[in-house]
């Protein structure tokens, strides 16, 4: 059964960023019925999006993970898919644990199934609900799908910072660009808060500086790479080598990309758009919106990018201060917008 409500009080510094959520986001309306999955460590954020979805009037279910399985989640519990199948809207606002995301994609693969507009708040915490999540969505996405479109008709994309990446993305029209900018359809789920464009690129080549951040649990456990980047150098999509003066993180990194056949392999090339993101903060749910560069090993979103391969993991890499080209035509100087 459903949890049903959180006792605690409504932080008023939440609600704003809950209301862009549910009101621009996700466009919930009282008709309609949303499931919200959740964690314990969650429960303020979980209960100012709740409180939204009461004001609309919409019916819900509230699940707390930690009160339906042990985590870290083998799977996704039955009755958690079962009642997000019943659903047109839903929000996943939790915290990921090492090995989850088999569940994760469990639950995705429920919302692509069934075409929900899908709210994936993965890792959210509060300086994210105040900074990320207030931002002007409608804006976020007039920019997102400008450069969409400049993408879509790109064959080669070049990216460089100050910091050392010297990195090309070699494309194709069989691959799919996809626009997450925050405002959520039904034929494309999206991170919230949203801002960005990406395809699985065709092929990679270079070196890629990551002093920003990196994905999934590894963000947690090492913030901010400003101080200690991990450069990765790619040959033909793959990982060639890994150096970093932090060893911990570079063989952790190893570790996650060497899981299956395909973790070391570029699935995802993607440009940032959310211009209310204007720092790292050390979260890679809002970090990889930052106007710049990012790119992705492991799973290419093979569903909605057209790749013919696919990957049990998927971990995000996030540098600084890009400049970017489209066929040698440049949109981008040291992280700002030339479109």
């Amino acid at each position: 059964m459903p949890d049903r409500a959180y006792l605690s009080p409504i932080d008023p510094e939440l609600v704003p960023g809950a209301r862009n959520a549910v009101d621009v986001c996700l466009r919930l309306k009282p008709r309609e019925r949303i499931t919200i999955i959740t964690d314990t460590a969650t429960r303020e954020i979980a209960a100012a999006l709740q409180s939204e979805v009461k004001r609309i009037g919409s019916e819900y279910s509230l699940f707390v993970l930690e009160h339906h399985a042990r985590r870290p989640l083998r799977y996704m519990p039955e009755s958690i898919l079962d009642d997000l199948a019943l659903s047109q809207v839903s929000i996943f606002a939790g915290q990921t644990q090492p090995g989850e995301l088999t569940a994760r994609t469990q639950m995705t693969s429920v919302v692509n199934n069934h075409k929900i507009r899908h709210g994936h708040m993965v890792n959210i915490n509060r300086e994210i609900m105040l900074e990320g999540m207030r931002a002007d969505f409608v804006k976020v996405d007039e920019i997102s799908q400008r450069l969409v479109e400049r993408a879509r008709q790109a064959e080669r994309i070049t990216c460089r910072t100050p910091y050392g990446t010297e990195f090309e993305a070699e494309l194709s029209p069989k691959l799919k660009w996809l626009k997450t900018s925050g405002i959520i359809t039904r034929d494309k789920w999206g991170n919230l808060p949203g801002g960005e464009i990406f395809t699985a690129p065709m092929n990679t080549n270079g070196v890629f500086v990551v002093d920003g951040v990196v994905g999934d649990y590894l963000c947690e456990r090492f913030g901010d790479l400003e101080s200690n980047p991990l450069t990765i150098e790619v040959e033909n999509n793959r990982i060639r080598s890994l150096r970093s003066d932090n060893k911990d993180l570079r063989d952790e990194f190893r570790a996650y990309t060497s899981t299956d056949e395909n973790s070391n392999r570029v699935g995802e090339f993607a440009i940032g758009t959310n211009t209310a993101c204007t720092h790292v903060i050390g979260h890679i749910l809002q970090d990889e919106k930052i106007p710049g560069v990012h790119i992705a090993f492991g799973h290419p979103y093979a569903e909605h990018t057209g790749a013919n391969w696919v990957s049990k993991t998927h971990i995000d890499c996030v540098g600084r201060d890009f400049d970017v080209w489209f066929d040698g035509e440049k949109v981008m100087e040291r992280g700002k917008f030339l479109v």
